[in-house]
């Protein structure tokens, strides 16, 4: 005989209270009252004989017992969710659910996606676009594009490539105000990007310039946004190649200071979670990635890695 399962109703409460953090968040995306999340879990916890959540004024954290359910409940919503769209697609392919940040994505990855349609016709992409790293633990992805670190032991990390950073500027400014030095940086407004604002001061240190803040000008969500904004000559902005090659090559941007740029101590990497590291659409869209960088000449690759 099929063993009993907990109530469903109250893993749905419990899967939308640990993944948002919060009952009342839950509620609200559940269309009940927090009061009615609050009431399932506590079944649910009554059915176990296990506390689940840290309960405090003001945070809500799981126990290990928590932790633990969270994980088997979050995999198992997901791998239903996949086979119910895989049944009602239109096309009858995969939905390979991906997160990049925002301006990888349109300044690097769209112009590719025709490319990786056409090798796979039956695989279909849902990007997620943000600033911010990926939380395996609550959003609801099954890979990534991280710049970063190697961190979890869950996770599988396919290294891609390195980067550097470096100032640039449009002509325009240029012209009003020459950079001879990196330290006449501290006559013109820098552009920061909020998301990544440790990445300034990475060529500053490595340039030897102290007395620049970074932070006392425009700040931008994305990189993206700086980038335009030196365009339009309203300050120095940071690149990566991977960011601003198209735009140096036209000539819109202009590297006042090269061939000096800092070594960013972060690289990229494919990631995704360890038990989805044999997928035949994660492995599909790995592959496929890792060969469009090899083919992109502009980005660094370490040897290290590549060996690794």
């Amino acid at each position: 005989m099929r063993r009993p399962l907990p109530p469903l109703n109250a893993l749905k409460s419990f899967e939308a209270a640990a993944r948002l953090g919060a009952f009342r968040a839950a509620g609200d995306e559940l269309c009940v009252s927090h009061s009615a999340i609050s009431y399932h879990v506590k079944q649910l916890e009554k059915h176990l004989g296990l506390s689940l959540f840290h309960r405090e004024p003001r945070a809500l954290s799981l126990t290990p017992a928590g932790r633990t359910l969270y994980a088997t409940v979050r995999d198992a919503f997901t791998r239903i969710a996949d086979t119910a769209e895989r049944l009602v697609a239109p096309r009858g392919g995969d939905v390979l659910t991906l997160q990049v940040y925002s301006t990888l994505t349109i300044r690097w990855l769209i112009p590719r996606l025709p490319a990786f349609e056409a090798a796979h016709p039956h695989l279909r992409l849902r990007l997620m676009t943000s600033q911010w790293d990926v939380d395996f633990g609550r959003d609801d992805v099954e890979a990534c594009v991280l710049f970063g670190y190697r961190h979890y032991a869950d996770l599988d990390y396919t290294y891609l490539f390195s980067s550097h950073v470096f100032p640039v500027a449009s002509p325009a400014l240029l012209a009003r105000a020459p950079l001879a030095t990196p330290a006449d940086l501290r006559t013109v407004p820098l552009l920061q990007v909020h998301p990544s604002r440790n990445d300034w001061q990475v060529w500053l240190d490595q340039a030897g310039v102290g007395d620049v803040d970074p932070d006392a000008g425009l700040a931008f969500d994305s990189y993206d946004h700086a980038l335009a904004t030196a365009r339009q000559g309203l300050g120095v902005a940071l690149a990566m190649e991977v960011y601003a090659a198209d735009e140096l090559a036209r000539g819109d941007l202009v590297e006042p200071f090269a061939p000096l740029r800092a070594a960013h101590p972060a690289d990229w990497w494919f990631v995704c979670r360890r038990e989805h590291v044999a997928s035949p659409k994660v492995r599909a869209f790995r592959e496929w990635l890792v060969a469009a960088v090899a083919a992109d000449a502009r980005l660094t690759r370490r040897t290290s890695e590549l060996d690794a």
